[in-house]
């Protein structure tokens, strides 16, 4: 219900902040992985690494995410990824990343496991600079949103270590455009 319900209220937030504009004769914007199809599971490889933590037994690879037909006018692109199951009610964020410039049209695998200058790097929910990847308790399926969104700001127009919320809060007025992927994680 809970996953339900944040899906709804994604899609709600996605169609307020980048306008109901009608789709035109340009594709649409997509985002990609060669890493996992939407909706299925991600491997074991990209959850979290915590040796102190019997959950967080992957190696804390963040996936490949590729993306195709910006916005016309898009200046920068800002990355977040949310686990809408984690710390009930409000979630958790595992990834924040901001003022990719339009030149970039990919993330490589393991391009966002630490800080580097592709981006500008938010701040997750374990206050990191960095992808943190899943880390669900056992027995639970957790469900992870990679939203992609298409500014007209420029690479260098958010501070660095922004939160998923502010970022959210910058992007009013600024967002042309988003698009998801989906995926699950489960303990090993």
């Amino acid at each position: 219900m809970l996953f339900r319900t944040c899906i709804v209220m994604t899609a709600v937030m996605l169609a307020t902040m980048c306008g109901a504009e009608r789709a035109s004769a340009q594709s649409a914007f997509t985002l990609s992985s060669s890493s996992f199809k939407d909706g299925e599971r991600l491997a074991a490889k990209y959850g979290a690494s915590n040796k102190a933590n019997p959950n967080c037994a992957g190696e804390n690879i963040s996936p490949a995410l590729s993306w195709s037909n910006p916005p016309a006018g898009t200046k920068s692109y800002a990355l977040v990824m949310f686990d809408v199951d984690g710390r009930p009610p409000v979630g958790f964020v595992h990834w924040v990343a901001y003022g990719i410039p339009p030149s970039l049209s990919a993330l490589a695998e393991g391009g966002g496991s630490k800080a580097n200058d592709k981006y500008v790097a938010g701040q997750n929910s374990p206050k990191q600079s960095a992808y943190f990847g899943p880390c669900p308790p056992p027995g639970t399926v957790h469900h992870y949103v990679f939203t992609l969104f298409a500014t007209d700001l420029e690479p260098t127009g958010l501070k660095e270590g922004m939160t998923r919320e502010e970022v959210v809060k910058a992007l009013e007025g600024h967002a042309k455009g988003a698009t998801s992927l989906f995926a699950t994680y489960a303990k090993p």
